[in-house]
């Protein structure tokens, strides 16, 4: 306050332009850094919220079954015609086309084309840790050898719930082992419950058709004949 001329009108004037100059200057500053702080923060959260989404995702098909065959089956369906040709004795194993075998080679192909989209996601967006049990992973069925997916289930619980700022599991607590989702089977026929429905739509009718039909015929003969007997016992 000591440098300030309050003198005259003029200098008041320009010291006050000054002071609101540099005001304006320092909320300006403050506001534009405020703003690259909060765009930078939002950033951050949508990829924290993008890379937990996926990793959960991941974690879901990774482990999402505890009973059954909790292995991933590397083979395709190619290998298998590869092994029913280099053995002649039997030559239709690899071709057996039976609903059961039809279903079961296609759940494990659909488990395993599942298991290996859950691994290239936790490449790209995993820890360290994640990162190298995915491709260890990643490399036992390029290898063509049965994966279990226990250890990366296990990384990856720890870690969302970590970040989800969770407890963690208490130790006394045995989870058992964990393994591939199982795709959910083939959707039923619904042309069958149809016509069961419709079958079932024409035999009530025609069953409330014939008992309609006999209670109306059978009432106005029974008036009649009450009628002619009162009228006999009249006359």
């Amino acid at each position: 306050m000591h440098g300030l001329d309050f003198t005259s009108w003029h200098t008041l004037v320009s010291t006050m332009l000054g002071l609101t100059l540099f005001t304006a200057i320092g909320v300006g500053l403050r506001l534009v850094t405020m703003l690259a702080i909060q765009q930078r923060r939002e950033r951050s959260n949508r990829q924290i919220n993008e890379r937990l989404r996926t990793l959960i995702a991941a974690y879901k098909v990774l482990g999402g079954s505890f009973t059954g065959d909790l292995t991933v089956d590397p083979r395709h369906l190619r290998d298998l015609h590869r092994k029913g040709e280099a053995t002649p004795t039997e030559p239709m194993a690899a071709l057996d086309l039976t609903p059961e075998k039809a279903e079961t080679s296609d759940r494990a192909r659909r488990i395993r084309d599942a298991v290996e989209g859950a691994l290239s996601d936790i490449i790209l967006l995993g820890t360290d840790e994640h990162v190298r049990l995915a491709t260890q992973a990643a490399c036992e069925l390029v290898a063509g050898r049965p994966v279990h997916t226990q250890d990366l289930v296990i990384a990856l619980r720890a870690f969302i719930r970590e970040a989800l700022d969770l407890d963690p599991i208490p130790s006394d607590i045995s989870i058992p082992m964990q393994g591939p989702a199982r795709p959910a089977g083939k959707e039923k026929d619904k042309n069958g419950g149809g016509e069961n429905k419709q079958g079932g739509g024409a035999g009530g009718g025609m069953g409330m058709g014939s008992g309609g039909g006999s209670g109306f015929g059978s009432s106005p003969h029974d008036r009649d004949d009450e009628a002619t007997s009162a009228h006999h016992n009249a006359t």
